[in-house]
């Protein structure tokens, strides 16, 4: 099936592990506005833990459908750059998507099978828009600030960056397992609450009539919101991005129980 061309709405989002220690974000949002400064910048997170892709995959693939179509995703948690890691751009639901082909994207490309992704070719950045060699360090900076907003503009098309291609690098996480009897998964990230938050979707809890969440050698009953239990109480919910979390009533269930991200997490009957 034919992928329709992109049609942008001048939205451009980043998600970064870059902080907020230095001109690293404001200066990959000077190159976007250089390129196209009526540009919409909005900020996804830049507080995904430093090298681990698999959180901003996570976090990007559940929000990017609460923007217009027609957004542009950047996303850049890159501890190959530099190297000869490939940079994708990935076509998906009316969105566009620009990354490292490290994983982070995996999770997009398989909740959409008509996603298409294209390779960079790395001469499109001098031969098409002239731009300067990019440092060794940051490009994200020097390449996806620029090459976004030139997707955002509609100047380019995710097709224009290179060729296609049908394999990329598996997300560093692997999807939860599923068994008549349990489904297990991890802790993929924990936000500024102390909620840990899994990787295991709402709907895969159906199966169960009376689900019991268990992790790190405790057992937490399943609620609907934080209030079912009294200040203090551990309890187990579906959140707002539809995940299972853990988390303790107007406190942190992280430091509580000393469980981090990685810690396996299963659901089974009761």
């Amino acid at each position: 099936m034919t992928m329709p061309a992109f049609q942008p709405c001048g939205v451009v989002t980043i998600t970064t592990d870059f902080g907020h220690q230095g001109p690293f974000v404001a200066t990959m949002k000077g190159r976007i506005l250089a390129h196209l400064p009526e540009a919409r910048i909005i900020d996804v997170t830049h507080e995904v833990p430093v090298y681990w892709p698999a959180e901003a995959g996570f976090w990007l693939a559940r929000a990017y459908a609460y923007f217009p179509k027609g957004s542009m995703h950047i996303a850049v948690v890159d501890p190959g750059v530099g190297t000869k890691r490939d940079i994708i751009g990935v076509l998906a639901d009316g969105h566009a998507f620009l990354a490292p082909n490290n994983g982070l994207l995996a999770p997009i490309v398989s909740k959409i099978p008509a996603a298409a992704v294209h390779r960079l070719d790395t001469s499109v950045l001098s031969s098409k828009f002239r731009l300067p060699p990019p440092s060794a360090t940051f490009h994200g900076r020097d390449i996806f600030a620029p090459l976004g907003a030139e997707i955002a503009a509609g100047r380019l098309q995710i097709t224009d960056l290179g060729p296609q291609i049908l394999d990329l690098v598996p997300s560093w996480v692997d999807e939860p397992s599923v068994t008549t009897e349990q489904v297990s998964g991890i802790i993929i990230t924990i936000d500024h609450f102390g909620n840990l938050i899994s990787n295991i979707e709402g709907e895969l809890l159906q199966r169960f009539v009376r689900p019991v969440i268990r992790a790190g050698g405790h057992t937490f009953p399943l609620r609907r919101t934080y209030g079912d239990v009294k200040p203090g109480d551990f309890l187990a919910l579906v959140n707002s991005f539809g995940v299972l979390e853990i988390a303790r009533a107007e406190q942190s269930a992280a430091e509580a129980l000393g469980v981090g991200r990685g810690a396996p997490v299963t659901v089974s009957e009761a």
